[in-house]
C-alpha cells in the first residue's frame, strides 16, 4: 500500500513539475512569437514545452536526435508569421531547453544515484526555467517582439553555432559508454560546452530584446519625423490664412472697385484668383486615415513644387490592423521612388491607388520612367549603402503582413504592386 500511495504522490508530482516547465518556458517564448488562432494551438505549443523540457538527455544519448524534429515541427504548426524569425525563436528555445536538461541529467546523476535522483533533477529544472522567466520577465515589452528579416537572419546565425555544439557534444559521442576514457573526455568536453550553449542562448534572447527596442524606436521617430512634416503644413497653412484675412480688405477694395468701372469679367477673375489660393482651399484629405494623410499631404506638397501631376485614389479607413510605421513607410517609400523615376520622364505624373477590400490592403502605384532601371530594380545611384532600401523595404513588411510585392517596367512605366493580408 505504501507502495503505491509513493507511486501516486511520485508520478502526480512529475506531471505538476514538467507542466510548470512548460508553463515558464510558455511565457518565456511568447512575447517572441504570434500563435495561431485558438486555444487549442497555444495548450498543444504549451504542452510541446512541458514535454521536450522532460526529456531525459545525457552525453551520449541519441534522445536529443529523436526531440529536435519533433520539437521544430510542433513550433511551427502552433506559430505562425515570417519562418525566419520564427525558426530563430525555435532554434534559440531548443538550445536553452537541452542544454539546461543535458546538464542536470548528466552531472547531477554523478552525485545521485538513488531514486530520488529523477525527483531531484526534475524540481532543479523547474527551479531553472523559473529563474530564467523572473529574470527577463521584467523587459519583456508591451507589445510583440518585431524585427526586420534582415536582423532575424543575424540572430538565426549566431543561433546556428550554440546548436551545432549542442548537437556535437551529446550525439558524436554516443558510444562512449564503452569506452572510459571517452566518457571521461565526453563527460569534460560537455561541462565546458553546455554551459556555453546555455549562456549563448540567454544572450541571445537579450539580444533580440534590444534589437526590438531600437525597431520600436526608429519606428517612432519615423512616425514623429511624419508627423512633425504634416504639423508643418498645417502652420504654413494657418499662416497662409492669417495673411489672406489681413489682406482680405485690399482684395475687397480691388473687387468693389472693378464692380464700379463695368469690369465684371475682371471681377470675376479675381475672385477666380482668389479662389484658387491654398489658403483657401482648407486642409487638404485624401482618406480617413490621419497616417496615409500625414505622407500623402507631405508628398503631394513636394510634388507640386517639382511640376509632377498627383493622381491620387486612396480609401483606406481611420483604423487599420496595420502599424502607423508599416503604412506611412510604404507610402512614402513607393511615392519618393517614383518622384525620383519621373525627373527625366516626358510625362510628369504619378498615379497611386489604395483601398481595402475583403480582408485585403492594395495599393498600386505607377509612374513612367525617364532614366535607366536595373533589372533587378536596384538603385541607380553610386552610393548604394544610402539609397536603394525602397523596395526591400516595402517587400519586408509585405511579407510580415504575409502578402506581396511585384514591381515591374513595361512600356516605359514603373508599375509596383502591393497586397497585403489584413
Amino acid at each position: 500500500m505504501g507502495t503505491v500511495l509513493w507511486n501516486i504522490w511520485f508520478y502526480g508530482l512529475w506531471w505538476i513539475d514538467i507542466l510548470a516547465n512548460g508553463f515558464f518556458l510558455y511565457h518565456l517564448c511568447r512575447p517572441f512569437v504570434t500563435f495561431r488562432s485558438g486555444r487549442l494551438w497555444k495548450a498543444v505549443f504549451l504542452l510541446t514545452l512541458a514535454i521536450s523540457s522532460g526529456m531525459v538527455i545525457w552525453i551520449g544519448d541519441p534522445n536529443l536526435l529523436y526531440t529536435l524534429p519533433i520539437y521544430f515541427l510542433l513550433f511551427f504548426l502552433c506559430t505562425r508569421g515570417d519562418w525566419v524569425g520564427r525558426l530563430t525563436v525555435c532554434v534559440v528555445f531548443f538550445c536553452l531547453e537541452i542544454s539546461v536538461c543535458a546538464l542536470v541529467d548528466t552531472y547531477v546523476q554523478a552525485v545521485d544515484t538513488d531514486r530520488l535522483y529523477d525527483l531531484l533533477v526534475r524540481l532543479l529544472r523547474t527551479a531553472i526555467f523559473g529563474a530564467f522567466w523572473l529574470l527577463l520577465r521584467r523587459r519583456f515589452p508591451a507589445e510583440q517582439v518585431h524585427l526586420t528579416r534582415r536582423l532575424w537572419q543575424v540572430v538565426l546565425g549566431l543561433a546556428s553555432m550554440p546548436l551545432c555544439a549542442l548537437i556535437a557534444v551529446v550525439l558524436l559521442t554516443f558510444q562512449k559508454y564503452e569506452s572510459a576514457a571517452v566518457n571521461t573526455l565526453a563527460l569534460n568536453q560537455g561541462l565546458l560546452v553546455l554551459p556555453f550553449v546555455l549562456v549563448t542562448s540567454l544572450v541571445l534572447l537579450v539580444a533580440i530584446l534590444i534589437l526590438a527596442d531600437h525597431e520600436r524606436l526608429e519606428r517612432a521617430s519615423q512616425l514623429a519625423g511624419l508627423r512633425e512634416v504634416y504639423y508643418q503644413g498645417l502652420q504654413q497653412q494657418e499662416r497662409q490664412v492669417r495673411q489672406l484675412r489681413h489682406d482680405m480688405r485690399n482684395h475687397l477694395t480691388v473687387v468693389q472697385g472693378l464692380l464700379e468701372r463695368g469690369d465684371t469679367q475682371g471681377a470675376v477673375g479675381y475672385l477666380e484668383q482668389m479662389a484658387g489660393s491654398q489658403a483657401l482651399q482648407g486642409v487638404r484629405r485624401f482618406c480617413e486615415n490621419e497616417s496615409a494623410n500625414v505622407v500623402l499631404s507631405a508628398k503631394a506638397e513636394a510634388m507640386e513644387q517639382a511640376g509632377i501631376t498627383a493622381d491620387f485614389a486612396v480609401s483606406l479607413p481611420k483604423d487599420l490592423p496595420v502599424a502607423d510605421t508599416d503604412l506611412a513607410a510604404l507610402l512614402g517609400n513607393a511615392l519618393d521612388n517614383a518622384i525620383e523615376g519621373v525627373q527625366n520622364a516626358a510625362v510628369k505624373k504619378i498615379t497611386l491607388r489604395c483601398r481595402v477590400d475583403k480582408g485585403l490592403l492594395m495599393l498600386r502605384l505607377e509612374n513612367p520612367v525617364g532614366g535607366e532601371v536595373n533589372p533587378d530594380l536596384s538603385t541607380t545611384k553610386a552610393d548604394k549603402f544610402s539609397h536603394g532600401f525602397g523596395i526591400p523595404g516595402m517587400r519586408e513588411i509585405a511579407e510580415r503582413y504575409h502578402g506581396t510585392l511585384d514591381a515591374d517596367v513595361k512600356d516605359g512605366c514603373f508599375i509596383l504592386f502591393i497586397c497585403l493580408m489584413i
